[in-house]
């Protein structure tokens, strides 16, 4: 009997987790280890964070689910993976420590025959100094609590103009290398939405501030679409977005540090600018969870296993070389780490092999560029892929990955949808194919132009709110989950 632990119950893990559970799970045991007691559908965090769901809309108990399965669930965090054993055991395990209140701070090894890193990020607000709802000033819509604070702050500001106040609201990116652009480019038109609801949008100020070299980035390095039988980039997309709603925006912008109602930022020009606000949410930049790793004589082995930003390093190839001499066969195919056959990691805990927007630097040294996206349809999209392996090294004795899911090789769909009204709301709905771009394959945009478009209206919107019911149904595991697209 095999035994999988899946440390991370998001997208990533939790996908891993409900696949491997149809196919060996009966069989063989699976671990599933979170700090988090709930599964949350993060892209609907942004229709919490202006008051048009609530939490339990976008959550349910893990341990609930979990237990109509034979998936063994862990209220815990992984703190160290030991790949060669220790000197009282030849067996690769896994430390964890409890976060359940009746078992907090109590430390457990797991044994495992194969493990799956589906940690996703550190919250990094600690990189900026004032960032974020805890110890700063800002606000996030990262998590379901978090959205639900920032929907809090919104609803007295726009109390506030209702009784005649002016305010400011800034949304984009807290870090001059912050990744999903994609979720704050979604909840500034929400945030536009709510305010033309309440009749108050003439008296607000909306800016957008990121840290893309030009809007419509979203750190895949920009985008040609297909709109209206017309190719377009990106850049051009988002702004039409933007004038039509009155937003203002500033790019090419770090985050240096956020005070109580005042953001400093340095541009890529190097000069330093300061902007007052009302109300804030930036998203932070991400890093690994901190896993350490140690070698069978209890050395520290991190370094070997771990990018220095904490994410897992796999089959991509991250030799240093210029921008221009990276191409996509540098991504991973199968996320199986180097050194440990039984090792992979997938969704946001695996590191990059480079950047897919161009580095850029500020003229005093300071990295200004988004990094690559690998949340929700590519998460999946690996999670499965890796299930599949396991299972059939497991079941088949195959003696490497058998299924591939390179970004390089697979699209993705970003829906930017406002309200969560059926016959009000509309979205401005973009798809990407591949995402990391091929210019060998496609020279002339990197993509393949017939599958690369974008829409705006209310179909995309009504997309929005199925794709919602449909995930979060499949991620209950109910009736008929596995007809549905991941």
């Amino acid at each position: 009997m095999a035994r999988v632990v899946i440390l991370g119950a998001g997208i990533s893990g939790h996908t891993a987790a409900r696949y491997l559970n149809k196919w060996i799970g009966k069989h063989h045991d699976i671990v599933v280890v979170s700090p988090n007691a709930k599964w949350n559908w993060i892209p609907s965090n942004i229709w919490v964070g202006v008051g048009q769901m609530t939490e339990q809309d976008v959550t349910f108990d893990l341990a609930q689910v979990y237990g109509k399965t034979h998936v063994d669930f862990r209220q815990a965090k992984g703190v160290s993976i030991h790949p060669q054993g220790n000197a009282e055991s030849s067996m690769p395990f896994v430390t964890i420590e409890y976060t359940r209140a009746d078992k907090a701070g109590v430390q457990e090894n797991i044994v495992y025959d194969f493990l799956i890193n589906a940690t996703g990020p550190k919250l990094n607000f600690g990189a900026t100094e004032g960032l974020g709802p805890e110890h700063g000033h800002t606000v996030s819509v990262c998590t379901a609590s978090h959205a639900l604070e920032a929907n809090h702050k919104l609803q007295q500001n726009i109390d506030d103009m209702r009784a005649g106040a002016r305010r400011t609201f800034v949304i984009g990116t807290g870090h001059g290398m912050c990744t999903c652009q994609g979720a704050a480019f979604e909840y500034i038109y929400n945030v536009d939405h709510v305010l033309r609801e309440a009749g108050v949008r003439d008296q607000a100020r909306i800016v957008w501030l990121s840290n893309e070299y030009e809007l419509g980035d979203f750190g895949m390095g920009g985008v040609h679409i297909k709109r209206g039988g017309y190719v377009t980039n990106g850049k051009t997309f988002a702004e039409s977005l933007m004038v039509e709603r009155g937003i203002e925006w500033i790019t090419r912008a770090h985050v240096k540090k956020v005070e109580a109602g005042k953001i400093h930022y340095e541009t890529i020009d190097g000069t330093f600018h300061e902007l007052e606000f009302d109300f804030s949410m930036l998203i932070p930049p991400f890093a690994g969870v901190g896993l350490k790793a140690y070698n069978k004589a209890e050395e520290d082995i991190t370094s070997q296993v771990f990018a220095p930003n904490g994410f897992m390093k796999v089959d991509g190839d991250y030799t240093p070389r210029p921008y221009l001499e990276w191409s996509a066969k540098d991504w991973p195919r199968t996320y199986q780490t180097p050194a440990y056959r039984n090792i992979f990691a997938v969704g946001i805990a695996f590191a990059p092999p480079h950047l897919i927007s161009k580095p850029m630097q500020s003229a005093n040294g300071t990295p200004i560029n988004p990094a690559p996206p690998r949340t929700g349809m590519p998460s999946a999209a690996m999670a499965k892929a890796v299930a599949m392996s396991i299972r059939d090294m497991i079941i088949n004795g195959a003696d490497k990955p058998t299924h591939t899911a390179s970004m390089s090789e697979m699209g993705a769909a970003c829906v930017a949808s406002t309200g969560s009204h059926v016959f009000k709301g509309t979205a401005a709905t973009m798809t990407v194919f591949p995402v990391v771009p091929d210019y060998e394959k496609y020279p002339d945009y990197g993509r393949d132009i017939d599958l690369t478009f974008g829409e705006i209206g209310l179909a995309g919107h009504w997309m929005k709110y199925l794709l919602h019911h449909t995930f979060i149904y499949q991620a209950k595991l109910r009736p008929g989950w596995t007809l549905l697209p991941d």
